[in-house]
């Protein structure tokens, strides 16, 4: 069974100003999330999948769908603020959805085979996509609890224009995970790539040290098990104080392997990330994306 891609796209870009999921970088005017999808083809992934905010839908449908009719299968799904587990309801003042695992749970009625998550302003780059690809299509019929990650090299996914916040991952000797620590400043001081430790004190940092893009691959089993701790979480007062509270992905894979309900693996790939997360970042983007044009690694355009 072909894989499924997720993109993950109901947000706006907070710090480069504008809808920087539709922002044409290509040089026909292709989107980062573009170079995703036509990846993912490549990698033999059979489906793709949007969550969206629903006033987003028409331009959605107008300027992204179209141009893959006919070329891959194609579904939306919602996320809305008030999409919540019968009993909930949104805490009074609260405006932002509840997080990427959130987003994530919007796909569970069209989703049924193995899939892959990640978010659609992010340049991943083939081998990262050839990665989970090649372990969601090697899961045996109706898997359960076996569930990946692609670890990018910090050293492939800096960016030139200022600190970059990364979960830097840990893994046991079958690379199964066994923690992601978010580091929220990490950048190349005087040849050496260091991050801000809890003190305030600048830590070394291996230049392959396996950090988290947001790439998971998880079967449709992990639908069931967001739905009940999502559940847990809208149960803890402080979760429904805290009007900014998030029910993120890492927190859900968290629970389930310190439970060892589940293993998630570490891929390792070579892809070189990059993505626009400070305005200055485009031009450099725009002139990345055209070399790997240059270079034959994709066509001129894309669809």
């Amino acid at each position: 069974m072909k894989p499924t891609l997720f993109l993950l796209a109901a947000g706006m870009g907070s710090r480069y100003g504008g809808l920087k999921q539709l922002d044409g970088l290509g040089p026909n005017g292709e989107t980062i999330m573009d170079y995703s999808i036509y990846d993912a083809i490549q990698a033999g992934f059979g489906k793709i999948v949007w969550v969206i905010r629903k006033d987003f839908e028409d331009q959605f449908r107008t300027q992204i769908l179209s141009k893959y009719e006919g070329k891959v299968q194609c579904e939306l799904c919602f996320q809305a603020l008030d999409a919540l587990p019968a009993g909930f309801s949104v805490p009074e003042g609260r405006q932002k959805p509840w997080g990427t695992n959130h987003a994530v749970l919007m796909g569970k009625d069209i989703i049924k085979e193995p899939f892959c998550v990640i978010n659609c302003d992010d340049f991943y780059g083939r081998d990262c996509f050839m990665q989970i690809g090649k372990f969601l299509s090697n899961l045996p019929e109706g898997a359960k609890n076996q569930y990946a990650m692609v670890g990018f090299r910090v050293c492939n996914t800096l960016s030139e224009n200022g600190s970059v916040a990364r979960g830097v991952c840990t893994y046991d000797n079958n690379r199964h995970l066994k923690d992601v620590v978010e580091r929220t400043e990490i950048l190349r001081m005087d040849g050496v790539i260091k991050y801000k430790d809890e003190q305030g004190e600048w830590q070394a940092l291996d230049e392959n040290a396996p950090v988290s893009m947001n790439v998971w691959g998880f079967t449709p089993d992990y639908f069931e098990y967001s739905e009940a701790y999502f559940k847990e979480f809208l149960s803890d007062p402080k979760n429904m104080e805290n009007l900014k509270a998030e029910f993120f992905i890492p927190l859900m894979v968290n629970k389930l392997i310190t439970e060892g309900t589940a293993t998630c693996e570490v891929l390792d790939t070579t892809s070189k990330w990059f993505g626009v997360t400070y305005a200055a970042d485009r031009e450099e983007t725009v002139n990345r994306i055209q070399k790997l044009v240059d270079e034959g690694v994709y066509p001129n355009k894309l669809f």
